[in-house]
């Protein structure tokens, strides 16, 4: 494996499936994180994700500069691991960032990465249209650079319920 791209719905077993494809894999191992601890369900949410993971694990957190985080990290490990993509997105979104700048600039760093990468982001595009302006923008961006991801990961795979179906 070299770059593998989990995408599916909340709660549908993307990030537990990753962590294993990762965790698969010997040596030391990167979780970088895009999340940015808000509120308490985030905090509690976060703690908890850190605990499913063992001492193999060291964590990063890039909530903007996930490629530069990248390019850093494969310095320090063997394999990285990075959830989530649609909340870099959304951080990025925030912050009024470039996004299409910013996913080149994204891509590049995956292909230049040395070692196995995982990606995990989350599907959005599967139910109705938002009803509001911000949510149809952040759906449609998402859309995109999902697209993105999946045609430059060597594999890509879609978890939902529970159970993987490899895309490619």
């Amino acid at each position: 494996m070299r770059t593998l791209f989990v995408i599916g719905g909340a709660r549908s077993g993307k990030s537990r499936y990753a962590q294993a494809r990762i965790e698969a894999l010997p040596g030391r191992l990167a979780f970088i994180a895009t999340a940015e601890a808000g509120d308490p369900e985030m905090i509690e949410r976060i703690a908890r994700h850190q605990a499913d993971r063992g001492p193999r694990w060291t964590a990063y957190e890039a909530a903007i500069d996930l490629p530069a985080t990248i390019r850093r990290t494969q310095g320090e490990a063997d394999a990285i691991l990075v959830d989530c993509m649609t909340l870099w997105l959304s951080n990025l979104m925030h912050a009024e960032r470039d996004i299409d700048a910013a996913t080149s600039e994204l891509e590049t760093a995956i292909r230049d990465c040395r070692v196995p990468l995982g990606l995990v982001s989350n599907e959005v595009g599967g139910g109705i249209v938002p009803a509001n302006p911000l949510a149809r923008r952040f759906r449609d961006h998402a859309g995109r650079l999902n697209q993105r991801l999946a045609a430059i990961a060597e594999e890509a795979v879609l978890v939902t319920a529970g159970l993987p179906l490899r895309l490619k």
